[in-house]
């Protein structure tokens, strides 16, 4: 068993008024050259956005983006003339590919909204953007670890161009659920978004990262009510032109 483990506290920060924000890998003025990426997992933000404002319109290609409504609601509007609202219980995924503009706002002019950005490298370059968004069952968190996020051959879950599998769950306190990895040369990298928990045998508290790889049955203990993010990902590099 291999582990990396990344503290709350490590992240790089940022604090714009209107945004607050932490990465867990190096990120715009945050740059680490120990923490690059974890595999194919590029970017992990951890992003509060003030009511009445966002990111204005930018661009993007050849990544994977996901995004994990936490509060409130997300507008988003891109050049393929998509324009939604995106809140908890949702996640979106988009494929830049050849290129696409994007913006993300605060659909509330008072309300905060909170979410997690996550970029993933592509296993091809050059594919034809698109972009979705689906509600999964939220219920299902409480008992199992539910799979949001698949690759595109899969079905069932949010497709993305990766062999990569995410998963949320919430696990009461003292209570176990382990979490079986999807694909053979994969790490999952856990985030801890609410509570604390101890993951192959390691203890996590909120904001708390931890890539764990060469195990295929990995223990998660909650040690309070915990809200867990897991990602199963290739942890090389793909070999593309």
């Amino acid at each position: 068993m291999k582990t990396i483990l990344h503290s709350s506290a490590s992240r790089g920060t940022a604090d714009h008024g209107w945004l607050k924000t932490a990465h867990t890998f190096s990120f715009a003025g945050y740059y680490n050259p120990e923490r690059v990426h974890y595999g194919v997992l590029r970017v992990l933000n951890d992003d509060w956005i003030a009511g009445g404002t966002g990111f204005g319109k930018h661009p993007h290609d050849n990544m994977e983006i996901v995004t994990i409504p936490l509060t409130g609601a997300l507008e988003h509007q891109d050049s393929m003339g998509n324009k939604e609202v995106l809140r908890m219980g949702e996640v979106q995924a988009m494929s830049a590919g050849t290129g696409v503009f994007h913006s993300e706002y605060n659909a509330s002019a008072t309300e905060p909204c909170s979410l997690l950005q996550i970029w993933i490298i592509p296993e091809r370059r050059g594919v034809e953007p698109r972009y979705e968004q689906r509600f999964y069952d939220v219920a299902k968190l409480e008992q199992e670890w539910h799979t949001v996020v698949n690759p595109m051959d899969q079905g069932g879950a949010m497709p993305i161009h990766q062999q990569a599998w995410f998963s949320l769950t919430k696990i009461p306190q003292g209570t176990q659920r382990n979490y079986a990895a999807k694909r053979e040369g994969n790490g999952v990298y856990f985030f801890v978004i609410e509570g604390s928990a101890s993951i192959a045998g390691l203890d996590l508290g909120a904001r708390d990262g931890l890539g764990v790889s060469e195990l295929s049955d990995i223990p998660v203990a909650a040690a309070s009510d915990a809200f867990i993010l897991a990602m199963d990902v290739p942890l090389r590099l793909p070999t593309i032109a």
